[in-house]
């Protein structure tokens, strides 16, 4: 699992490790599917933002990129419930904001790859065994 924060760097490593996340496809018409897992409601300060800097790396929404948004709306009981959908979608990668749904997530799959953002210690909450080696899902490619 790969976790980003607030500030622009971070930010932007979170957009290059979704990219990375996707799979290589031959053709590039293909369409990648993203599962965007939220513990609160749909969160436009981040999912705006994400989606235009996809949009920069050549992902635009409704031509080659299907965002399949779960916002749980504060209700995280959910949250399982969503992410076990997504599994049942086979996105491609699963992003989550706020801790509860990085938790979720890893509860629903261990072969998809999950980036976890918004979540500020997901070393201390027992997310990830490190930051330089989270383990868990690891990064993949699928033809």
């Amino acid at each position: 699992m790969l976790q980003a924060g607030n500030n622009r760097r971070e930010f932007i490593a979170l957009g290059c490790a979704v990219v990375a996340a996707l799979p290589v496809r031959a053709n590039a018409q293909q369409r990648f599917k993203i599962g965007l897992l939220e513990a609160g409601a749909d969160n436009l300060f981040f999912t705006e933002p994400f989606l235009r800097k996809l949009e920069e790396l050549g992902y635009v929404e409704g031509k080659n990129l299907v965002v399949e948004r779960r916002p749980a709306e504060g209700t995280t009981e959910r949250l399982k419930d969503f992410a076990t959908e997504l599994v049942r979608q086979q996105v491609d990668v699963i992003v989550t904001i706020g801790t509860p749904a990085g938790f979720a997530a890893k509860q629903a799959t261990n072969t998809i790859p999950v980036v976890l953002g918004a979540i500020s210690d997901p070393v201390g909450v027992g997310l990830v065994a490190s930051l330089a080696r989270p383990g868990g899902n690891r990064l993949w490619r699928r033809s």
